[in-house]
């Protein structure tokens, strides 16, 4: 941009010297080149500072990595004659040979059932041994109360040793009676086991573990996550998926809009009188002649270059720092439909400020001259 408004210069200057036939000389000379010098480089400062321009921006998309819940051989992929056509989420991306989880929710099933009916019959005998200890204790009431009748009994004369030794060994035969039922009733709630939330935890367990299986089950079939399309797809029945995060089967493109921004990276100083809302313009190299209008959305405060992770050395600042450039992200709000814009593409964009709003058309006149320049260009050989 600065090429051309110094080529811009040069060729006013030419016309008004072949126009005013000023002489040329080394004053005439000197005088137009001071003044461009110092003219254009006040006018690529303020416009550089009020209206700053960017030839890096791009339309940057989100992917989904498509990870298989499980492993297994790829039996069908249905979207394979639907590549880069939209689908809604949950439609069938691929599926996987669901057989062998099949075979583990079968026998999780049926140990189930091996549980809850074991878990009948020991509650079976501890309801038993309860009534037995139950029956047992009415017994122990009534010899008790045999033997105080027969005590009293005994005091007065009524009835003879013999008769209390009899009522004292039957109270003594019951409460031991008792003491059996009890340690067999202890012993059938102990065999019984521990209850969550009143169900026994061998059944909560198998549950939860043909649950796991049934999941696994339904981890065979991959459906689409969001509403978005598959693109360069080279998944095939017969590959051999696995869980692992470094080896996706395809990539998911989300193609909401707010899965996707137009930013446009700008020198730090650039940036310091722009505010969201900003008046802004755009284009692309694949729309020459073409520029749209566009606001800015905001301006990201962060910059890659100063962000830390955990690791297990310090960070080194010996060197340069980094000088990444800031963020700037914008919303075009003219309608693109008519154009083929790929997620991904490069572009150019420029931001007018409300400061020195006059040297706004310059810069605009200046983006489009930009935007002309695409409909020139040459395949590398």
């Amino acid at each position: 941009m600065e090429i051309l408004l110094t080529l811009t210069y040069v060729a006013l200057c030419y016309a008004t010297f072949k126009l005013f036939r000023i002489p040329v000389n080394q004053w005439t000379l000197a005088t137009a080149a001071l003044g461009g010098i110092f003219g254009l480089s006040l006018l690529f400062i303020t416009m550089a500072y009020n209206h700053p321009f960017s030839t890096n921006a791009r339309i940057y998309f989100t992917v989904t990595p498509i990870l298989p819940g499980v492993r297994g051989r790829v039996i069908e992929v249905p979207v394979e004659d639907r590549t880069n056509q939209h689908l809604e989420p949950g439609e069938v991306l691929f599926k996987i040979d669901p057989k062998p989880y099949e075979y583990i929710v079968e026998e999780k099933r049926a140990g189930l059932a091996d549980a809850e009916a074991n878990v009948a019959q020991l509650k079976a005998s501890v309801d038993q041994a309860s009534a037995t200890t139950g029956k047992t204790k009415a017994q122990l009431l009534l010899a008790q109360e045999n033997y105080d009748r027969q005590a009293q009994l005994f005091q007065k004369n009524v009835v003879a040793q013999a008769t209390l030794d009899t009522a004292t060994r039957n109270l003594d035969a019951a409460k031991q009676i008792v003491a059996e039922a009890v340690a067999a009733e202890d012993r059938a709630r102990q065999a019984y086991g521990a209850t969550v939330d009143g169900e026994h935890t061998a059944v909560v367990r198998l549950r939860n573990e043909l649950a796991d299986a049934q999941f696994d089950l339904d981890q065979t079939t991959v459906r689409a996550p969001t509403g978005g399309f598959v693109t360069e797809l080279a998944l095939r029945p017969g590959v051999y998926v696995v869980p692992a995060p470094f080896r996706p089967a395809m990539i998911f493109v989300n193609d909401s809009q707010r899965d996707r921004a137009l930013a446009a990276a700008f020198q730090q100083n650039a940036l310091q009188r722009v505010r969201g809302g900003d008046e802004a313009e755009v284009l692309f190299k694949g729309i020459p002649g073409r520029v749209f209008k566009a606001k800015v959305r905001l301006v990201i405060d962060a910059i890659a270059g100063g962000q830390l992770q955990t690791t297990g050395t310090l960070v080194n600042v010996g060197g340069p720092l980094p000088g990444d450039r800031a963020l700037a992200v914008l919303d075009v709000v003219e309608d693109m439909s008519g154009y083929q814009v790929p997620l991904g593409s490069a572009g150019e964009a420029a931001i007018y400020t409300d400061h020195f709003h006059e040297l706004s058309l310059l810069r605009k006149i200046l983006l489009r001259m930009r935007s002309w320049q695409n409909y020139v260009f040459f395949e590398s050989l």
